[in-house]
């Protein structure tokens, strides 16, 4: 399959697209042997000789596949106005190559969080008919009643659209503040949060510890690790494709 020379190299996580594209006018990329000076040229990543700086790109050997435990007050897109830390700037003393999020987590929501140089596995595990169900670990104030249980599990309306049913129990009782695990397999803006500001739950902390197959482990805050490729193949099959 024939893509742009700007995609397949950023694709493979060694410039951004438009950092790409630069290479590209410079003369820096070539394909089969012969020096590509075009944006607009194709080439398939499966069957061309692709090297960038005279550097052999193997697109399947460059993708990256990152499991994150992201700290609470770092923002998941790649650049952010107000200047606020990004969770890509926990990865740079490790790794050079461009990865990004796949989805998102709020500023002030932690825990797990993938990362990635493969876009069409990203897409693919982001597209809401693949459905791969995610849980969170939720602190609320105060005490949690039954009724607001059943209410979150089988659905409360945000935006004028019921919510999925969901698989929500309690974990853990405290003196004034209990906690929840709430598995959804939806992606909406800030769903947890609003979720349960709809049966006037407060969240006082939240962390998301699954994501389909994968969960956090022993995985501290701010640190990482790569997946196995048995991962990334079981993930990618996961939820309702």
């Amino acid at each position: 399959m024939t893509e742009r020379l700007q995609k397949i190299i950023s694709a493979a996580g060694i410039a951004s697209r438009r950092a790409s594209e630069k290479l590209i006018l410079d003369g820096k990329v070539s394909v089969n042997g012969a020096v590509v000076t075009e944006l607009g040229t194709k080439a398939d990543p499966g069957r061309d000789r692709i090297t960038v700086n005279g550097r052999l790109l193997r697109g399947e050997q460059n993708k990256l596949y990152i499991l994150l435990n992201k700290p609470a007050g770092y923002i998941t897109t790649l650049d952010d106005p107000e200047g606020r830390p990004l969770a890509t700037d926990l990865l740079k003393e490790k790794i050079t190559a461009r990865v990004y999020p796949v989805g998102r987590l709020d500023y002030n929501t932690e825990g797990l969080l993938l990362l990635t140089s493969d876009g069409e596995w990203a897409n693919r595990l982001m597209h809401p008919r693949h459905e791969i169900e995610k849980e969170y670990h939720v602190r609320v104030r105060g005490k949690v009643h039954p009724t607001q249980i059943m209410q979150l599990s089988k659905g409360v309306m945000i935006d004028g659209r019921p919510t999925a049913s969901a698989t929500v129990r309690i974990i853990k009782e405290g003196e004034h503040n209990d906690w929840l695990s709430i598995a959804i397999h939806e992606g909406r803006n800030r769903q947890i949060r609003r979720m349960c500001e709809s049966v006037s739950l407060f969240v006082v902390r939240l962390k998301r510890v699954r994501y389909g197959n994968l969960s956090l482990g022993s995985l501290k805050s701010g640190e990482f690790r790569y997946l196995t490729e048995k991962e990334v193949a079981e993930l990618a099959k996961s939820g309702v494709s």
